[in-house]
């Protein structure tokens, strides 16, 4: 077989719709454009709306946003409490240690295992870390935020109803 053997599969290539040719023919006269205006005439980008300020402008062009309630926290798990060999462990001797590397807020996870009861001060806990230290004989203390509570005022409040 050579090249000039090949030819397309019968009824792959159809014939284009031949429209404007006449009232006759089903694609006659406006050709499916319907009557007058812009579109009929000729060709208009895509998206564009008639002058009006279009969609992809009017959209931000930045995706996401910044959550200005967002809590973040320092993980630590607690095999790593049970490296450090103390029996009290506060965010304050953690730092000192050089395991919490900045100022904020700390959680403890429960990866690993603890073999002594130790007394942990943190601002959370995962459930697992908080079951396995006080099956070890230790105790769990939550500290609070340092911002207290920043949830909006409920809906009623006798400041809101003035």
């Amino acid at each position: 077989m050579k090249i000039h053997d090949l030819k397309p599969q019968p009824g792959s290539n159809r014939p284009p719709k031949r429209v404007a040719r006449g009232i006759g023919g089903k694609g006659g006269k406006t050709a499916g454009r319907g009557t007058k205006g812009q579109r009929a005439r000729g060709t208009v980008p895509v998206g564009f709306e008639g002058g009006q300020n279009p969609l992809h402008l009017r959209l931000p062009k930045l995706r996401g946003f910044n959550n200005p309630f967002r809590v973040e926290y320092q993980a630590i798990n607690i095999d790593t409490l049970d490296a450090l060999g103390e029996t009290t462990v506060t965010p304050e001797l953690l730092r000192e240690k050089g395991i919490l590397r900045k100022k904020g807020l700390l959680k403890i996870l429960g990866r690993g295992e603890i073999t002594s009861g130790i007394e942990v001060s943190a601002h959370a806990f995962s459930k697992s870390a908080e079951e396995a230290i006080k099956a070890a004989g230790g105790t769990v203390t939550v500290l609070p935020k340092p911002w207290g509570d920043r949830r909006p005022p409920a809906k009623g409040n006798a400041l809101t109803n003035r």
